[in-house]
C-alpha cells in the first residue's frame, strides 16, 4: 500500500515516497460583511472646487450683495449630494487652501454656480491666499453657537462711526460663522471697513445664526491715544500761576482787556496798578450769631443812626423842610 503523501500548503502540490501526488488545497471561507465597517464618511460633504470671486458670476443681475456677507455660491450637484446625506441645518461650511494650509468657515447662499465651481467673497479668497481659478477643499461642518467675539478695526476710520455695535449687529446678519484671526469686510455708508476676529468663544469658529452674542472690540490698529498728560500739565501750570497772581494781587474786578467785534486790537492795553494791602477788605462778621438762626446782611456798610442826630441838632419838627422847584421863576420887581 502506498503511503500517503505529506500535507503542504494551500495550492502546492505534496508527493510521497511512492511518487503518487495529490493536489491538496485548502479553502479559506470567511464572510466579510459579518463585521460591517462603519463609514466614516456618510454624514459628510467633501469635495473640490475651483474658486472664483463674485465679480467672475455670469448673469445679468448684480450680485454685490454676496460681498458683503460671509456666503459662498455652490453648484447644484453640491445640493443633490447634501440631501441625501443626513447633515444638520443650517448648512456650514470649512474652506480649505491646502497649498497655504489656510483655512476659515462659511455658510451657503444659493447652489446656482457652473459645476466644479464655486464663488466666494473677495475678502475670503484673501484670507486663504486664494486666486482665481484656484482649488479650495469644502468640507461640511457642525459649528456650536456664538457667545462672545472681539473684534479689531484695521483702520482708526472705524471711530468714526457713531453707533459701531449697531452697525456690526446690522452687518452680520449677512453672515453664517466666525473663525479667530480671519479679516472681515463690513460695507457702510458706501465704505468698506476691515475688522479682524480676535476671540470667539467658545470654540475658535462658531455660528452666529439665531444667537445672543456679546461684542468687544478692541483698539483699532495704528490708533494712538491722546495726549492728555501734557494737557494736564499745562492747566496745572496755568493753575499755578493764576494762584501766584491772586495771592500776590488778590482778587480784581473788571481787570481783563477788552475785545472788538472786528477783531482789531486796542492801541494801549490796560495796565493793572498794583493794589496795597489797605485795599483788600475783609467781610464784616456777625457778633450777633446764633446757632441755628440764619441772618441775612444786606448792607455791610454801618447805618448812621437819625436818633444820635436828632439828639445833636434838637427836637424832630415835621414838615420843616423847604420845598424845591425844577424851574426857579425869576421874582416881579
Amino acid at each position: 500500500m502506498a503511503k500517503s503523501g505529506s500535507w503542504s500548503s494551500a495550492g502546492e502540490l505534496g508527493c510521497g515516497s511512492s511518487g503518487a501526488c495529490k493536489a491538496v488545497f485548502i479553502m479559506f471561507s470567511f464572510n466579510m460583511f459579518d463585521h460591517p465597517i462603519p463609514r466614516v464618511f456618510q454624514n459628510r460633504f467633501s469635495t473640490q472646487y475651483r474658486c472664483f470671486s463674485v465679480s467672475m458670476l455670469a448673469g445679468p443681475n448684480d450680485r454685490s450683495d454676496v460681498e458683503k456677507g460671509g456666503k459662498i455660491i455652490m453648484p447644484p450637484s453640491a445640493l443633490d449630494q447634501l440631501s441625501r446625506l443626513n447633515i444638520t441645518y443650517p448648512m456650514l461650511f470649512k474652506l480649505t487652501n491646502k497649498n497655504s494650509d489656510r483655512m476659515t468657515h462659511c455658510g451657503v447662499l444659493e447652489f446656482v454656480a457652473d459645476e466644479g465651481i464655486c464663488y466666494l467673497p473677495h475678502w475670503m479668497m484673501q484670507n486663504l491666499l486664494l486666486e482665481e481659478g484656484g482649488l479650495v477643499q469644502v468640507e461640511s461642518v457642525n459649528l456650536q453657537v456664538a457667545t462672545y467675539s472681539k473684534f479689531q478695526p484695521q483702520s482708526p476710520d472705524f471711530l468714526d462711526i457713531t453707533n459701531p455695535k449697531a452697525v456690526l449687529e446690522n452687518a452680520l446678519r449677512n453672515f453664517a460663522c466666525l473663525t479667530t484671526g480671519d479679516v472681515i469686510a463690513i460695507n457702510y455708508n458706501e465704505k468698506i471697513y476691515e475688522l479682524r476676529v480676535m476671540e470667539t468663544k467658545p470654540d475658535k469658529a462658531v455660528s452666529i445664526i439665531e444667537c445672543d452674542m456679546n461684542v468687544d472690540f478692541d483698539a483699532p490698529l495704528g490708533y494712538k491715544e491722546p495726549e492728555r498728560q501734557a494737557q494736564h500739565e499745562e492747566s496745572a501750570e496755568g493753575e499755578a500761576e493764576h494762584s501766584g497772581y491772586t495771592g500776590e494781587l488778590g482778587f480784581r474786578a473788571f481787570s481783563g482787556s477788552g475785545n472788538r467785534l472786528d477783531g482789531k486790537k486796542k492801541g494801549v492795553e490796560p495796565s493793572p496798578s498794583p493794589l496795597k494791602p489797605g485795599d483788600i477788605k475783609r467781610g464784616i462778621p456777625n457778633y450777633e450769631f446764633k446757632l441755628g438762626k440764619i441772618t441775612f446782611i444786606r448792607n455791610s456798610r454801618p447805618l448812621v443812626k437819625k436818633v444820635e442826630e436828632d439828639e445833636a441838632g434838637g427836637r424832630f419838627i415835621a414838615f420843616s423842610g423847604e420845598g424845591q422847584s425844577l424851574r426857579k421863576k425869576g421874582r416881579k420887581p
